[in-house]
């Protein structure tokens, strides 16, 4: 028996479009880690071992250290219920189901759940400290460098093989993790906490504010807030990137920005495939994986874009733009055999390959796409 098994029964993958057309929810990046990743690691090193049993979790539960201290104390077959969303965590050797009474009903605040796209930024500023203090527990940090200017050393973490120089690294209010192989260049500014990941390549002079994570593999510069880029990602040039999430292989092209703050300071409405919702004040762009934007696209604030759109068109973004679009102010779709071909270029840009599974995934939503659309 697998020591983590997730759950599927407390979201709806509706309400995580686009992400959830690609990827798993467990398997979504935010703080410093998967989902699975970030379990995985608590049960290999904080609690107690599954031995001919599994840990059975929700796949959008986020931990928390108040809920770790509970699931110290857990024995086989108990499990702890999650206020009254109906859902429980827990040791089990039979399955994903609990008899009896729960140890605990753990309070609202003592656990958050993604089930909305916006989720993914508003816990990533929480995510990255509980992931720090996850992956530093007992390491030792490579020495950040002569010509760096850096304040709370003792929040940076630089792994080996990480470049960085005549860089501001200021961890007062977060920390700041550096992954291995990453190229952080001259002037870049970075005001914890944020991540980068391994491979990651953050332009001279860039400004990269709390609650950022940069996935492996992106190259990123110009000014990013509060959110997350998924590996693979580009943002290399001028623009303002705030309160949004990035899938992979996306590419924002220069001088795109986006809105986050609408000029009433109201609440902001996102629009999904399945109906509207108001999140708080601010939500930026919401961008499916294989996406991309041409030069000086200005992003609407609640923007949702699916996967594989070439998003260009006149003035604002509309408020959602659906997967397979070719522009913004027409009905054209972007077919699938031209999408593959781009997606396919630009793999080869980060020396990388498209892999079967994923041909068959694109086509798959695009077939799901062009039915929906005709």
């Amino acid at each position: 028996m697998s020591p983590v098994i997730f759950t599927h029964n407390h979201y709806q993958a509706e309400q995580l479009f686009p992400f959830s057309l690609t990827t798993s929810v467990e398997a979504i990046s935010s703080g410093m880690l998967t989902n699975r990743r970030r379990w995985e690691l608590l049960v290999q090193h904080e609690l107690p071992p599954a031995t001919g049993a599994g840990w059975i979790i929700p796949a959008n539960l986020l931990p928390s250290e108040e809920m770790v201290r509970w699931l110290r104390n857990l024995k086989n077959g108990s499990f702890l219920q999650l206020g009254d969303t109906g859902a429980v965590i827990g040791l089990s050797a039979g399955g994903s189901s609990f008899s009896g009474e729960p140890v605990a009903v753990l309070p609202d605040n003592a656990f958050r759940m993604i089930e909305f796209g916006w989720h993914i930024f508003e816990y990533n500023q929480y995510l990255l400290h509980f992931d720090f203090a996850l992956l530093t527990k007992g390491r030792v940090s490579a020495p950040a460098g002569a010509g760096n200017y850096v304040a709370a050393p003792g929040n940076i973490f630089i792994e080996e093989g990480a470049t960085v120089r005549f860089c501001s690294l200021n961890a007062e209010e977060g920390p700041i993790y550096i992954s291995k192989e990453a190229l952080v260049m001259e002037g870049t500014c970075i005001r914890g906490p944020v991540f980068i990941g391994a491979n990651a390549v953050v332009k001279m002079g860039a400004k990269l504010y709390g609650g950022t994570t940069i996935g492996s593999h992106c190259t990123v510069g110009s000014e990013i807030k509060n959110s997350v880029l998924f590996p693979f990602s580009n943002k290399a040039h001028d623009g303002y990137l705030g309160d949004s999430v990035i899938g992979r292989w996306c590419n924002l092209g220069a001088g795109t920005s986006n809105s986050n703050l609408k000029n009433t300071a109201g609440n902001i409405k996102v629009t999904l495939p399945g109906g509207s919702y108001k999140t708080g004040i601010k939500c930026g762009v919401l961008m499916g994986d294989y996406s991309k934007t041409a030069i000086n696209t200005s992003i609407n604030s609640g923007t949702v874009i699916g996967v594989c759109s070439n998003v260009f068109g006149a003035g604002l973004t509309p408020k959602l733009i659906p997967s397979f679009s070719w522009g913004y102010s027409t009905q054209t779709i972007y077919e699938v055999e031209q999408a593959l071909e781009h997606i396919e270029r630009w793999m080869q840009t980060k020396k990388q390959q498209i892999s079967n599974e994923e041909k068959q995934l694109i086509t798959h939503i695009y077939n799901q796409t062009k039915t929906k659309r005709s």
